[in-house]
């Protein structure tokens, strides 16, 4: 908890007078016992109606100024708290952007969600209920026992007794509780895993009929979650009936003592009362701190959780296979290759084997670049590499001379238009998810975005044109319609290299052509890259690179590796037979000529 405090340090004002204000309303809420007595002994057993009128009217603003305290700390706890929480979710959103895709993978989408909602309010909560209550209720407990000394040695003594005894249960439990709410919590974060998962895919499970085997899975998960409160519920329910055995047993043995001091005259009633009156406080306050360490103990085993997040961090990876020999600024256009690929190598955390082995190529500016290969080839992965979402762990990826591992994302990120496999658009309107790509974008960058991406036909079918409704993940649009706004989303930046990863995979042939026909006749010297499994696709690129198991099969124009590559070879025909008959045919008649 404390690696979070620093979250709070733009309202340390708010943070003293809140307990300060309830400090004040306990000093005022123990002379209330010493009023009572004094009505009692006063009052009642001199019969002066002036004076119980007097002290009860003092008992009035007693009350009324506790009041007034009491709500001046709850808003200024309330405030500190949910500033605390708002800056400390922001803080945690930050970083988890700043981390790379290995990380992300590591730490899970689930759980990432889950602290940033469920922990993040855990915590809020058990900052607000320490800035109420962490100092009120030790002072009361031990201000009510200061108090009853003040009245009677003998009796105050069993205060002495009572107050470790329900220190002992208190913090016993706590200790106890702590770890059981960390399991709690991990046990949410796999019931919002499955629910996310089957959410996400309730066509495929509906598709197989697989309903009522995801319902007895859910119901696996929520019931583990169940057992998990209901046990860490059970012990923490101890805590009251047990704390109210002892006050009561306290408050019989006061009442006993109180009664053999009143008959040999060493006490008054009112002060048999006062001293009752003490041990009730201390009983309503300790049910209050209970109550408290509960709350505390699940804020901190979300505390504990929400700075394992923070404790991630990117890995500086060590030198290895000419990894680390740029310079971090890019050398003069046409003295090295514009992109390079030095003998790379890239292995995921927690693989056993790598993904992708000794990668060595140049591509030059304004080339396009196709990359075909076979399902779990790695074609995804190489591209990955480019905008540095994934570090390499062999070799190096230079861009102009520099390493890609020495530039920061925003000056490598700056020249790159990422077309991911899965077209992700965001609730919104299409100017607002086109402005993803570039935020002062004009009507008129966009539109030519969108001739090019072949999307004008999208935008003007739709009601409002540029600023027609996007549903969340554009759930209101086709395969082909996303596909062809999120080409259009990277365009409009004009970025340097542009990568298509399978991402004209719903577009029929004809629109596919004319979207590489457009690319091709771009300004500016783009760099292309265009991952596909169609060989249709990337036959016409300046250089195809294919990938076989995470290794180059070979790489060249179709014409080349058509000759050359048996990999390329086999997928062409693969998907062309006709191609492979007059081949065959060429060939055939090729050796009885010879013959």
């Amino acid at each position: 908890m404390g690696r979070l405090m620093k979250y709070l340090k733009d309202y340390k004002k708010e943070s003293v007078l809140a307990p300060l204000f309830k400090l004040l309303e306990a000093f005022f809420e123990l002379l209330v016992p010493l009023v009572m007595a004094n009505i009692i002994d006063r009052g009642i057993k001199g019969q002066d109606v002036g004076y119980i009128w007097k002290m009860g009217l003092c008992l009035l603003a007693l009350a009324a100024v506790g009041l007034l305290s009491s709500v001046t700390a709850q808003f200024f706890a309330a405030r500190a708290a949910v500033g605390f929480s708002t800056k400390l979710r922001q803080a945690l959103f930050d970083h988890i952007q700043e981390l790379n895709f290995t990380n992300i993978d590591r730490a899970g989408t689930t759980t990432m969600i889950t602290r940033m909602t469920s922990d993040i309010n855990q915590v809020q909560s058990g900052v607000n209920m320490v800035l109420r209550l962490f100092l009120r209720s030790p002072i009361i407990v031990f201000g009510a026992m200061i108090m009853a000394f003040t009245i009677d040695v003998k009796s105050a003594l069993i205060f002495v007794v009572a107050i470790p005894l329900l220190a002992v249960v208190v913090f016993g439990i706590m200790m106890w509780t702590m770890p059981l709410y960390k399991k709690v919590q991990a046990n949410l974060d796999r019931v919002l895993g499955i629910t996310r998962e089957n959410l996400t895919g309730v066509r495929v499970i509906r598709a197989f009929h697989k309903e009522e085997e995801e319902e007895e899975r859910f119901r696996g998960y929520t019931q583990a979650l169940a057992h998990s409160q209901t046990f860490v519920g059970k012990i923490s329910a101890v805590m009251n009936p047990v704390t109210y055995v002892i006050v009561n047993g306290a408050a019989v043995a006061l009442i006993y003592t109180g009664a053999l001091q009143v008959d040999s005259g060493r006490l008054t009633q009112g002060e048999v009362i006062a001293v009752i009156n003490y041990m009730s406080q201390i009983l309503v306050e300790l049910v209050k701190l209970a109550n408290l360490i509960v709350t505390i103990t699940k804020a901190l085993a979300c505390a504990d959780r929400v700075a394992g997040v923070f404790e991630i961090r990117n890995e500086e990876l060590p030198d290895c296979g000419g990894a680390g020999s740029g310079t971090g600024h890019f050398a003069k256009e046409g003295s090295v290759p514009f992109l390079e690929f030095d003998h790379v190598g890239l292995t995921y955390a927690g693989a056993g084997a790598e993904t992708l082995h000794d990668m060595n190529f140049t591509v030059n500016r304004g080339e396009t670049v196709g990359v075909i290969g076979g399902t779990g080839s790695g074609k995804t992965s190489l591209v990955n590499l480019i905008p540095s979402f994934y570090p390499v762990t062999q070799g190096a990826v230079r861009l102009e001379g520099a390493d890609l591992r020495e530039l920061s994302g925003e000056q490598l990120r700056s020249r790159i238009g990422v077309v991911p496999q899965k077209a992700v658009l965001f609730k919104g309107t299409i100017r607002s998810n086109l402005q993803w790509g570039k935020p002062d974008a004009t009507e008129e960058e966009m539109w030519k975005a969108i001739d090019i991406a072949q999307a004008r036909e999208v935008v003007e079918g739709r009601s409002g044109g540029l600023d027609a409704d996007i549903t969340q993940n554009g759930k209101n649009l086709s395969g082909g319609q996303r596909q062809r706004l999120t080409i259009a989303r990277a365009l409009v930046r004009c970025p340097e290299i542009l990568i298509l990863d399978d991402s004209a995979s719903a577009l029929d042939y004809a629109t596919d052509a004319k979207l590489r026909g457009a690319l091709k006749k771009l300004e500016g010297g783009i760099t292309t890259f265009i991952v596909s499994q169609r060989a249709s696709t990337i036959r016409h690129a300046d250089k195809i690179i294919v990938l076989d198991d995470g290794q180059m099969a070979g790489i060249g124009t179709h014409d080349e590796l058509l000759r050359d590559c048996d990999v390329y070879r086999e997928i062409y025909y693969s998907q062309y037979p006709d191609e492979r008959l007059k081949a065959a045919k060429a060939a055939g008649k090729g050796g009885v000529r010879n013959g």
